[in-house]
């Protein structure tokens, strides 16, 4: 059944995180919503469970980004099944900074085996990265 379970067991977490702007919020208030909504900057996080059907449901944390914040998503990680890093790909200069804090979170023992998807979010921007380059 990969992630999902049944909604008499508690739903599987799926952790987002990334830097600050990155549009985690934004992305949450969509999903569970299904409408864009103005958002403001995310101090602690946000949490939502969004039901894929009857019986299965995921619950989605967004984690604040900001630099002093970053420390805190370990707190997040003990139950974690997916986790999706969101990158600004209109944001070049911090892609670097992106980059370290990726790799921070994923040296962690319990991503071990965890699926990790990065999301590159703001494509529609002008002078967005093309994948090639997030991947990069």
């Amino acid at each position: 059944m990969g992630l999902l379970q049944s909604r008499s067991h508690e739903s599987p977490q799926v952790i987002l995180v990334g830097l600050d702007s990155a549009g985690k919020s934004t992305l949450l208030a969509r999903l569970l919503t299904g409408q864009v909504m103005e958002t403001s900057p995310t101090i602690g996080f946000n949490v939502g469970t969004m039901n894929l059907d009857k019986k299965h449901s995921l619950t989605l944390w967004d984690v604040g980004g900001q630099k002093d914040m970053r420390p805190n998503w370990r707190y997040y990680l003990d139950n974690c099944k997916a986790l999706v890093f969101m990158v600004d790909s209109s944001d070049r200069a911090r892609m670097p900074e992106a980059q370290k804090a990726l790799k921070k979170i994923l040296s962690d023992e319990r991503m071990r085996d965890v699926p990790l998807m990065v999301l590159a979010n703001k494509k529609d921007l002008p002078n967005s990265m093309t994948i090639r380059e997030v991947q990069l």
